[in-house]
């Protein structure tokens, strides 16, 4: 029996474009990211490093860029927050049935810019029992840390529940600690189809 469900914010909740980033970097000058680039880009996504600290990294290697081009940049892959999401997860903590946690990789620019756009974003968030982002608590998925520590935190049984990404790395680790998975595809599946396409789970 699920008694706690685990969400992923981007492509559960929030459209992303993936590519977007990378696509608008190379605009302005960066084709690829290297080694140095990943390292830097996932301690930022960590809160290892501060925003002032990427920002300047990424206008070293493009110095007749803009700090405001920098960051439309890196918010590009950010998109729209369909209603209808927002009012499946209102019903569903309305519910009182199931402890309810957000897990997200998320740095400080993106959730910025989404409490700029997204209206309704602290109506969202209110329908969290717990709101993790990956840059305040320091961890990111796919390590298997940040999934011991949502378990341990909470003390929850892997068995009881169910956590839902659109990346199979995350669902892999989550899957191997016991966690019931659903690793959606936000090309032809919906959050809101969740008691369907898991129905064997409720």
């Amino acid at each position: 029996m699920i008694r706690t469900i685990i969400f992923d914010f981007g492509d559960v909740f929030i459209n992303l474009d993936k590519r977007a980033t990378l696509k608008e970097l190379s605009k302005l000058g960066i084709d690829s990211l290297d080694k140095d680039s990943e390292i830097i880009n996932e301690s930022y996504e960590t809160g290892e490093i501060s925003t002032l600290e990427f920002i300047n990294y990424y206008r070293k290697l493009l110095p007749n860029t803009s700090e405001k081009q920098l960051i439309d940049a890196w918010n590009a892959i950010l998109k729209d927050f369909p209603k209808h999401r927002l009012e499946f997860i209102q019903k569903l903590a309305s519910s009182n049935t199931y402890q309810l946690i957000l897990l997200s990789n998320t740095n400080e620019l993106h959730i910025n810019w989404i409490k700029e756009h997204i209206s309704f974003y602290s109506d969202f968030k209110s329908c969290f029992d717990a709101f993790y982002l990956s840059h305040e608590i320091h961890l990111r998925k796919p390590n298997e840390d940040i999934f011991q520590f949502v378990l341990q935190t909470h003390n929850l049984k892997p068995s009881e529940t169910l956590f839902i990404d659109d990346t199979t790395a995350n669902t892999n680790t989550a899957k191997k600690l016991g966690i019931h998975i659903w690793n959606n595809n936000p090309i032809t599946e919906d959050i809101t189809d969740l008691f369907t396409i898991k129905s064997n789970l409720f």
